[in-house]
Protein backbone atom coordinates (compact mmCIF):
# COMPACT_ATOMS: atom_id res chain seq x y z
CA UNK A 1 0.00 0.00 0.00
CA UNK A 2 3.02 2.23 0.90
CA UNK A 3 4.79 1.55 -2.60
CA UNK A 4 1.42 2.33 -4.11
CA UNK A 5 0.55 6.03 -2.90
CA UNK A 6 4.20 6.61 -3.62
CA UNK A 7 4.20 5.53 -6.93
CA UNK A 8 0.65 7.65 -6.98
CA UNK A 9 2.17 10.38 -5.79
CA UNK A 10 5.38 10.62 -8.14
CA UNK A 11 2.94 9.99 -11.05
CA UNK A 12 0.86 12.86 -10.06
CA UNK A 13 3.51 14.88 -9.21
CA UNK A 14 5.19 14.36 -12.90
CA UNK A 15 1.91 14.56 -14.46
CA UNK A 16 1.57 18.18 -12.85
CA UNK A 17 5.40 19.24 -14.09
CA UNK A 18 4.86 17.92 -17.66
CA UNK A 19 1.47 20.00 -17.99
CA UNK A 20 2.40 23.77 -18.13
CA UNK A 21 5.26 22.71 -20.69
CA UNK A 22 2.65 20.68 -22.96
CA UNK A 23 0.52 23.54 -23.18
CA UNK A 24 3.20 26.08 -23.69
CA UNK A 25 4.39 23.79 -26.95
CA UNK A 26 0.20 24.19 -27.55
CA UNK A 27 0.36 27.69 -27.23
CA UNK A 28 3.36 28.31 -29.15
CA UNK A 29 2.12 25.95 -31.80
CA UNK A 30 -1.36 27.58 -32.20
CA UNK A 31 0.69 30.86 -33.70
CA UNK A 32 -1.42 34.06 -34.34
CA UNK A 33 -4.55 34.97 -35.63
CA UNK A 34 -5.48 37.78 -37.56
CA UNK A 35 -9.12 39.75 -37.90
CA UNK A 36 -10.00 42.23 -40.18
CA UNK A 37 -13.27 44.32 -40.32
CA UNK A 38 -14.42 44.22 -43.89
CA UNK A 39 -17.79 46.68 -43.50
CA UNK A 40 -19.30 48.90 -46.26
CA UNK A 41 -19.50 48.45 -49.77
CA UNK A 42 -17.51 45.67 -51.88
CA UNK A 43 -15.61 48.66 -53.24
CA UNK A 44 -11.68 49.57 -54.12
CA UNK A 45 -11.27 50.13 -50.45
CA UNK A 46 -12.14 46.82 -49.45
CA UNK A 47 -9.99 44.92 -51.64
CA UNK A 48 -7.31 46.75 -50.65
CA UNK A 49 -7.64 46.19 -47.04
CA UNK A 50 -8.17 42.40 -47.54
CA UNK A 51 -5.20 41.82 -49.64
CA UNK A 52 -3.13 43.35 -46.91
CA UNK A 53 -4.57 41.54 -44.40
CA UNK A 54 -3.75 38.33 -46.79
CA UNK A 55 -0.19 39.50 -46.92
CA UNK A 56 0.64 40.46 -43.43
CA UNK A 57 -0.51 37.05 -42.19
CA UNK A 58 1.04 35.87 -44.75
CA UNK A 59 4.35 37.73 -43.99
CA UNK A 60 3.48 37.26 -40.22
CA UNK A 61 3.29 33.45 -40.76
CA UNK A 62 -0.08 33.76 -39.06
CA UNK A 63 -2.29 30.27 -38.73
CA UNK A 64 -5.53 31.73 -39.28
CA UNK A 65 -7.05 35.12 -41.32
CA UNK A 66 -10.84 36.10 -39.87
CA UNK A 67 -12.86 38.42 -42.33
CA UNK A 68 -15.51 39.84 -40.45
CA UNK A 69 -17.87 40.90 -42.65
CA UNK A 70 -20.76 43.36 -43.04
CA UNK A 71 -21.67 44.19 -46.77
CA UNK A 72 -24.56 44.61 -49.04
CA UNK A 73 -23.01 44.23 -51.83
CA UNK A 74 -20.64 46.20 -54.82
CA UNK A 75 -18.97 45.77 -57.97
CA UNK A 76 -18.35 42.50 -59.60
CA UNK A 77 -14.93 43.40 -60.95
CA UNK A 78 -13.82 43.94 -57.23
CA UNK A 79 -15.60 40.98 -56.13
CA UNK A 80 -13.47 38.86 -58.54
CA UNK A 81 -10.52 40.07 -57.16
CA UNK A 82 -11.21 39.70 -53.70
CA UNK A 83 -11.83 36.00 -54.41
CA UNK A 84 -8.94 35.93 -56.35
CA UNK A 85 -6.49 36.67 -53.82
CA UNK A 86 -8.78 34.94 -50.85
CA UNK A 87 -8.52 31.61 -53.11
CA UNK A 88 -4.37 32.42 -53.78
CA UNK A 89 -3.76 32.42 -49.67
CA UNK A 90 -1.10 30.67 -48.27
CA UNK A 91 -3.04 31.00 -45.16
CA UNK A 92 -6.13 30.06 -44.40
CA UNK A 93 -9.05 31.93 -44.62
CA UNK A 94 -12.35 31.83 -42.59
CA UNK A 95 -15.04 34.60 -42.88
CA UNK A 96 -17.51 35.45 -40.41
CA UNK A 97 -20.85 37.32 -40.79
CA UNK A 98 -21.14 39.45 -37.84
CA UNK A 99 -22.07 40.91 -35.70
CA UNK A 100 -25.85 40.45 -35.05
CA UNK A 101 -27.91 42.11 -37.70
CA UNK A 102 -25.08 42.04 -40.19
CA UNK A 103 -25.44 41.62 -43.70
CA UNK A 104 -23.36 39.26 -46.74
CA UNK A 105 -25.46 40.77 -49.09
CA UNK A 106 -25.06 40.57 -53.25
CA UNK A 107 -21.33 40.48 -53.84
CA UNK A 108 -20.68 39.53 -49.79
CA UNK A 109 -22.43 36.10 -50.46
CA UNK A 110 -19.96 34.83 -52.61
CA UNK A 111 -17.22 36.36 -50.39
CA UNK A 112 -18.49 34.09 -47.53
CA UNK A 113 -18.58 30.97 -49.91
CA UNK A 114 -14.94 31.82 -50.63
CA UNK A 115 -13.36 31.16 -47.72
CA UNK A 116 -11.39 28.17 -46.06
CA UNK A 117 -13.93 28.31 -43.57
CA UNK A 118 -17.86 30.03 -43.52
CA UNK A 119 -19.67 31.65 -40.50
CA UNK A 120 -22.10 33.56 -39.47
CA UNK A 121 -23.64 35.01 -36.11
CA UNK A 122 -27.14 34.14 -35.43
CA UNK A 123 -29.59 37.35 -36.85
CA UNK A 124 -27.37 37.59 -39.86
CA UNK A 125 -28.83 37.45 -43.48
CA UNK A 126 -26.79 35.67 -46.39
CA UNK A 127 -27.70 35.84 -49.85
CA UNK A 128 -29.63 38.08 -52.71
CA UNK A 129 -26.83 38.35 -55.28
CA UNK A 130 -28.02 38.85 -58.93
CA UNK A 131 -26.09 40.89 -60.31
CA UNK A 132 -26.53 44.43 -61.63
CA UNK A 133 -25.43 47.11 -63.82
CA UNK A 134 -22.71 48.86 -62.74
CA UNK A 135 -24.92 51.82 -62.41
CA UNK A 136 -27.62 49.58 -60.51
CA UNK A 137 -30.08 49.19 -63.46
CA UNK A 138 -31.31 45.57 -64.72
CA UNK A 139 -28.86 44.34 -67.46
CA UNK A 140 -30.18 42.96 -70.71
CA UNK A 141 -30.99 39.90 -71.11
CA UNK A 142 -28.02 38.12 -72.49
CA UNK A 143 -25.85 40.18 -70.49
CA UNK A 144 -27.48 39.18 -67.36
CA UNK A 145 -27.46 35.69 -68.40
CA UNK A 146 -23.40 35.64 -68.76
CA UNK A 147 -23.14 37.22 -65.13
CA UNK A 148 -25.42 34.51 -63.61
CA UNK A 149 -23.95 31.19 -65.42
CA UNK A 150 -20.56 32.83 -64.56
CA UNK A 151 -21.16 33.49 -60.65
CA UNK A 152 -23.21 30.42 -60.69
CA UNK A 153 -20.39 28.62 -61.62
CA UNK A 154 -17.99 30.12 -59.25
CA UNK A 155 -20.00 29.15 -56.33
CA UNK A 156 -20.73 25.70 -57.44
CA UNK A 157 -16.61 25.23 -57.41
CA UNK A 158 -16.18 27.25 -54.09
CA UNK A 159 -18.96 24.84 -52.64
CA UNK A 160 -17.68 21.30 -54.06
CA UNK A 161 -18.22 18.81 -51.45
CA UNK A 162 -20.97 20.77 -49.91
CA UNK A 163 -24.81 19.33 -49.94
CA UNK A 164 -26.71 19.31 -53.30
CA UNK A 165 -29.12 21.28 -51.25
CA UNK A 166 -27.06 23.90 -50.09
CA UNK A 167 -25.21 24.45 -53.83
CA UNK A 168 -29.00 25.01 -54.65
CA UNK A 169 -29.79 27.24 -52.48
CA UNK A 170 -26.49 29.27 -53.17
CA UNK A 171 -27.18 29.44 -57.07
CA UNK A 172 -30.68 30.50 -56.17
CA UNK A 173 -28.89 33.44 -53.95
CA UNK A 174 -27.78 34.13 -57.76
CA UNK A 175 -30.48 33.36 -59.60
CA UNK A 176 -33.36 34.63 -58.01
CA UNK A 177 -32.11 36.91 -55.29
CA UNK A 178 -32.93 34.71 -52.49
CA UNK A 179 -31.84 35.05 -48.88
CA UNK A 180 -31.39 33.45 -45.54
CA UNK A 181 -31.28 33.77 -42.29
CA UNK A 182 -27.70 32.65 -40.59
CA UNK A 183 -29.50 29.75 -39.18
CA UNK A 184 -31.14 28.41 -42.04
CA UNK A 185 -27.58 28.62 -44.48
CA UNK A 186 -26.05 26.59 -41.61
CA UNK A 187 -28.94 23.70 -41.06
CA UNK A 188 -29.07 23.57 -45.30
CA UNK A 189 -24.74 23.49 -44.99
CA UNK A 190 -24.57 26.50 -47.18
CA UNK A 191 -22.39 27.75 -44.61
CA UNK A 192 -19.93 25.63 -41.84
CA UNK A 193 -20.29 27.52 -38.33
CA UNK A 194 -23.13 29.52 -36.57
CA UNK A 195 -20.91 31.51 -33.78
CA UNK A 196 -22.10 33.79 -31.15
CA UNK A 197 -19.01 35.66 -30.89
CA UNK A 198 -14.87 35.84 -31.80
CA UNK A 199 -14.38 33.58 -29.16
CA UNK A 200 -16.81 30.90 -30.00
CA UNK A 201 -15.61 30.78 -33.31
CA UNK A 202 -12.23 30.20 -32.03
CA UNK A 203 -13.67 27.49 -29.99
CA UNK A 204 -15.61 25.80 -32.61
CA UNK A 205 -12.45 25.78 -34.93
CA UNK A 206 -10.19 24.14 -32.84
CA UNK A 207 -9.23 21.53 -34.37
CA UNK A 208 -10.81 21.75 -37.51
CA UNK A 209 -9.26 20.46 -41.10
CA UNK A 210 -9.81 23.13 -44.05
CA UNK A 211 -8.41 21.94 -47.47
CA UNK A 212 -6.26 24.81 -48.80
CA UNK A 213 -6.22 25.59 -53.04
CA UNK A 214 -2.99 23.46 -53.34
CA UNK A 215 -4.58 20.63 -51.85
CA UNK A 216 -3.14 20.13 -49.06
CA UNK A 217 -5.22 20.08 -45.74
CA UNK A 218 -4.33 22.51 -42.07
CA UNK A 219 -5.50 21.45 -38.84
CA UNK A 220 -6.19 25.07 -37.20
CA UNK A 221 -5.09 25.30 -33.83
CA UNK A 222 -7.16 28.23 -32.29
CA UNK A 223 -7.75 27.30 -28.61
CA UNK A 224 -4.37 29.52 -27.51
CA UNK A 225 -3.83 31.65 -30.03
CA UNK A 226 -2.92 35.04 -30.20
CA UNK A 227 -5.52 37.26 -31.38
CA UNK A 228 -4.67 40.80 -33.40
CA UNK A 229 -6.73 43.16 -35.21
CA UNK A 230 -5.33 45.16 -38.38
CA UNK A 231 -6.88 47.94 -38.74
CA UNK A 232 -8.07 49.90 -42.07
CA UNK A 233 -4.79 51.87 -42.92
CA UNK A 234 -5.07 55.60 -43.49
CA UNK A 235 -5.00 55.55 -47.13
CA UNK A 236 -8.09 52.61 -46.87
CA UNK A 237 -9.85 54.74 -44.96
CA UNK A 238 -9.56 57.82 -47.23
CA UNK A 239 -10.55 55.59 -49.94
CA UNK A 240 -13.44 54.23 -48.51
CA UNK A 241 -14.48 57.87 -47.57
CA UNK A 242 -13.89 58.88 -50.97
CA UNK A 243 -16.29 55.97 -52.14
CA UNK A 244 -19.39 57.13 -50.39
CA UNK A 245 -21.53 58.82 -52.47
CA UNK A 246 -22.43 61.87 -49.69
CA UNK A 247 -19.02 62.61 -49.31
CA UNK A 248 -18.45 62.60 -53.41
CA UNK A 249 -21.49 64.96 -53.77
CA UNK A 250 -20.45 67.37 -51.03
CA UNK A 251 -17.02 67.73 -52.52
CA UNK A 252 -18.68 68.33 -55.85
CA UNK A 253 -20.52 70.75 -53.98
CA UNK A 254 -17.95 72.38 -52.54
CA UNK A 255 -16.11 72.42 -55.81
CA UNK A 256 -18.69 73.96 -57.89
CA UNK A 257 -19.01 76.77 -55.31
CA UNK A 258 -15.28 77.55 -54.71
CA UNK A 259 -14.98 77.58 -58.26
CA UNK A 260 -17.98 80.32 -59.04
CA UNK A 261 -16.36 82.43 -55.99
CA UNK A 262 -12.69 82.67 -57.86
CA UNK A 263 -14.65 83.69 -61.03
CA UNK A 264 -17.06 86.45 -59.16
CA UNK A 265 -13.83 87.88 -57.61
CA UNK A 266 -10.38 86.83 -59.65
CA UNK A 267 -7.28 87.32 -58.90
CA UNK A 268 -7.09 85.52 -55.69
CA UNK A 269 -5.96 82.11 -55.04
CA UNK A 270 -7.60 80.09 -51.93
CA UNK A 271 -10.78 79.90 -53.52
CA UNK A 272 -10.00 78.30 -56.96
CA UNK A 273 -7.04 75.61 -55.06
CA UNK A 274 -10.06 74.83 -52.87
CA UNK A 275 -12.64 73.96 -56.16
CA UNK A 276 -9.79 72.27 -58.08
CA UNK A 277 -8.61 69.79 -55.31
CA UNK A 278 -12.43 69.42 -54.73
CA UNK A 279 -13.29 68.64 -57.93
CA UNK A 280 -10.28 66.41 -58.32
CA UNK A 281 -11.63 64.19 -55.62
CA UNK A 282 -14.56 63.73 -56.42
CA UNK A 283 -13.82 62.81 -60.01
CA UNK A 284 -11.85 60.17 -57.97
CA UNK A 285 -14.68 59.00 -56.31
CA UNK A 286 -17.17 58.80 -59.26
CA UNK A 287 -14.88 56.94 -61.18
CA UNK A 288 -14.89 53.91 -58.27
CA UNK A 289 -18.77 54.68 -57.84
CA UNK A 290 -19.49 53.85 -62.03
CA UNK A 291 -21.81 56.96 -61.14
CA UNK A 292 -25.09 57.52 -64.20
CA UNK A 293 -22.64 60.31 -65.96
CA UNK A 294 -25.89 61.61 -67.51
CA UNK A 295 -26.17 63.57 -64.66
CA UNK A 296 -22.82 65.56 -65.37
CA UNK A 297 -24.24 67.44 -68.25
CA UNK A 298 -26.96 68.93 -65.58
CA UNK A 299 -24.43 69.98 -63.30
CA UNK A 300 -22.19 71.36 -66.07
CA UNK A 301 -25.30 73.34 -67.34
CA UNK A 302 -25.85 74.74 -64.07
CA UNK A 303 -22.39 75.78 -63.32
CA UNK A 304 -23.01 77.83 -66.71
CA UNK A 305 -26.68 79.11 -65.65
CA UNK A 306 -24.32 80.87 -62.86
CA UNK A 307 -22.16 82.30 -64.48
CA UNK A 308 -24.30 83.72 -67.13
CA UNK A 309 -26.62 85.12 -64.33
CA UNK A 310 -23.92 87.71 -63.54
CA UNK A 311 -23.96 89.28 -67.55
CA UNK A 312 -27.62 88.82 -67.87
CA UNK A 313 -30.25 91.13 -67.58
CA UNK A 314 -32.36 88.97 -66.15
CA UNK A 315 -30.69 88.10 -62.55
CA UNK A 316 -31.89 85.85 -60.26
CA UNK A 317 -33.85 84.06 -63.13
CA UNK A 318 -31.03 81.94 -64.44
CA UNK A 319 -29.46 81.28 -61.16
CA UNK A 320 -33.16 79.61 -60.38
CA UNK A 321 -32.77 77.54 -63.30
CA UNK A 322 -29.10 76.69 -62.42
CA UNK A 323 -30.38 75.31 -59.06
CA UNK A 324 -33.11 73.04 -60.66
CA UNK A 325 -30.17 71.93 -62.70
CA UNK A 326 -27.64 71.08 -60.36
CA UNK A 327 -30.53 68.91 -58.11
CA UNK A 328 -31.35 66.83 -60.95
CA UNK A 329 -28.23 66.15 -61.90
CA UNK A 330 -26.66 65.27 -58.84
CA UNK A 331 -30.28 63.11 -58.52
CA UNK A 332 -29.14 61.38 -61.96
CA UNK A 333 -25.94 61.38 -61.19
CA UNK A 334 -25.97 58.91 -58.07
CA UNK A 335 -29.39 57.79 -57.56
CA UNK A 336 -30.64 56.61 -61.01
CA UNK A 337 -33.60 53.77 -61.08
CA UNK A 338 -32.04 50.15 -59.86
CA UNK A 339 -29.28 52.03 -58.04
CA UNK A 340 -28.31 49.91 -54.64
CA UNK A 341 -29.28 51.83 -51.79
CA UNK A 342 -25.96 52.06 -50.36
CA UNK A 343 -24.93 53.63 -53.43
CA UNK A 344 -27.24 56.27 -53.45
CA UNK A 345 -27.27 60.33 -52.24
CA UNK A 346 -29.20 61.07 -49.35
CA UNK A 347 -32.13 63.48 -51.42
CA UNK A 348 -32.91 66.04 -48.30
CA UNK A 349 -28.97 66.68 -48.28
CA UNK A 350 -29.19 67.26 -51.99
CA UNK A 351 -32.23 69.58 -52.06
CA UNK A 352 -30.81 71.75 -48.99
CA UNK A 353 -27.24 72.05 -50.79
CA UNK A 354 -29.04 73.34 -54.15
CA UNK A 355 -30.84 75.65 -52.21
CA UNK A 356 -27.51 76.98 -50.30
CA UNK A 357 -26.05 77.07 -53.40
CA UNK A 358 -28.64 79.28 -55.19
CA UNK A 359 -29.12 81.40 -51.63
CA UNK A 360 -25.16 82.32 -51.67
CA UNK A 361 -25.19 83.40 -55.02
CA UNK A 362 -28.44 84.81 -55.26
CA UNK A 363 -26.50 87.38 -52.44
CA UNK A 364 -23.62 87.89 -53.57
CA UNK A 365 -25.23 88.87 -56.93
CA UNK A 366 -27.32 91.24 -55.77
CA UNK A 367 -24.21 93.05 -53.81
CA UNK A 368 -22.63 92.98 -57.55
CA UNK A 369 -25.66 94.61 -58.79
CA UNK A 370 -25.81 96.79 -56.17
CA UNK A 371 -22.25 98.26 -56.29
CA UNK A 372 -22.66 98.14 -60.59
CA UNK A 373 -25.60 101.06 -59.56
CA UNK A 374 -23.89 102.82 -57.23
CA UNK A 375 -21.81 105.75 -57.92
CA UNK A 376 -17.86 105.58 -59.93
CA UNK A 377 -15.73 106.19 -57.19
CA UNK A 378 -12.59 105.53 -58.60
CA UNK A 379 -10.67 106.95 -61.78
CA UNK A 380 -11.57 109.65 -64.04
CA UNK A 381 -15.35 109.21 -64.01
CA UNK A 382 -15.53 109.39 -60.43
CA UNK A 383 -14.66 113.60 -60.81
CA UNK A 384 -15.76 114.22 -63.84
CA UNK A 385 -19.36 116.71 -62.86
CA UNK A 386 -18.38 117.27 -59.60
CA UNK A 387 -17.84 120.82 -57.96
CA UNK A 388 -15.82 122.44 -55.53
CA UNK A 389 -14.35 125.31 -54.85
CA UNK A 390 -10.89 127.07 -56.11
CA UNK A 391 -8.29 127.08 -53.00
CA UNK A 392 -6.26 129.35 -55.11
CA UNK A 393 -6.38 131.99 -58.37
CA UNK A 394 -6.76 129.61 -61.10
CA UNK A 395 -5.20 131.87 -64.06
CA UNK A 396 -4.68 129.71 -65.99
CA UNK A 397 -3.60 126.72 -63.27
CA UNK A 398 -3.79 126.95 -59.65
CA UNK A 399 -5.42 124.65 -56.83
CA UNK A 400 -8.89 123.82 -56.06
CA UNK A 401 -11.02 121.99 -53.10
CA UNK A 402 -12.69 118.99 -53.92
CA UNK A 403 -14.68 116.30 -51.97
CA UNK A 404 -11.54 117.38 -49.10
CA UNK A 405 -8.91 116.94 -51.03
CA UNK A 406 -6.72 119.52 -52.90
CA UNK A 407 -5.95 118.95 -56.78
CA UNK A 408 -4.15 120.26 -59.38
CA UNK A 409 -6.24 122.41 -61.55
CA UNK A 410 -6.38 124.65 -65.11
CA UNK A 411 -9.12 126.66 -66.53
CA UNK A 412 -11.12 125.01 -69.18
CA UNK A 413 -10.19 126.12 -72.93
CA UNK A 414 -11.44 130.10 -73.60
CA UNK A 415 -12.45 130.08 -69.61
CA UNK A 416 -11.97 133.27 -67.62
CA UNK A 417 -9.46 133.20 -64.68
CA UNK A 418 -11.44 131.72 -61.57
CA UNK A 419 -10.67 133.73 -58.04
CA UNK A 420 -10.11 132.80 -54.56
CA UNK A 421 -13.19 130.75 -53.11
CA UNK A 422 -15.18 130.57 -56.15
CA UNK A 423 -17.31 127.65 -56.99
CA UNK A 424 -15.63 125.57 -59.79
CA UNK A 425 -17.10 122.66 -61.57
CA UNK A 426 -14.75 119.79 -62.98
CA UNK A 427 -15.09 118.62 -66.78
CA UNK A 428 -12.36 116.80 -67.24
CA UNK A 429 -9.08 114.89 -65.84
CA UNK A 430 -5.73 113.95 -66.50
CA UNK A 431 -3.81 112.67 -64.09
CA UNK A 432 -3.95 115.02 -61.17
CA UNK A 433 -4.68 117.49 -62.71
CA UNK A 434 -8.34 118.87 -62.96
CA UNK A 435 -9.42 121.32 -66.04
CA UNK A 436 -12.24 123.42 -64.50
CA UNK A 437 -14.65 126.17 -64.90
CA UNK A 438 -16.43 128.89 -62.58
CA UNK A 439 -20.12 128.38 -62.42
CA UNK A 440 -22.44 130.53 -60.34
CA UNK A 441 -23.32 130.53 -57.10
CA UNK A 442 -26.47 129.74 -55.50
CA UNK A 443 -27.46 133.48 -55.55
CA UNK A 444 -26.56 134.15 -58.68
CA UNK A 445 -22.94 135.66 -57.91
Amino acid sequence: MKVSWRLTIAALTLLLLLLPAHLGAAQEDSGEILVIDANGPVAPAMAEYIQRGIRTAENREASLLIIRLDTPGGALDTLNQIVQDMRASNVPIAVYVAPRGAIAGSAGTVITLAGHVSAMAPETVIGAASPVGGEGEDLGQTLEAKLKEALRATVRSLMEGRPPDAIRLAEDTIENAVAVTASEAFEIGMVDLLANDLPDLLRQLDGREVEMADGSTRTLATAFATVTEISPSLIEQLLAVLTNPNIVFLLLWIGVQAILIELGSPGGWVAGFIGAVSLTLAGFGLGFLEANWVGLIFLVISFVLFVLDIKAPTHGALTTAGVASFIVGALVLFNSPGTPQFARVNVPLVVTSGLIMGAVFLLILTYAIRSLRGPIRTGKESVVGRTGRARSPIDPTGTVQLAGEQWSAQLAPEAPPIPRGARIEVIDAHGIRLTVRQIENEDGT
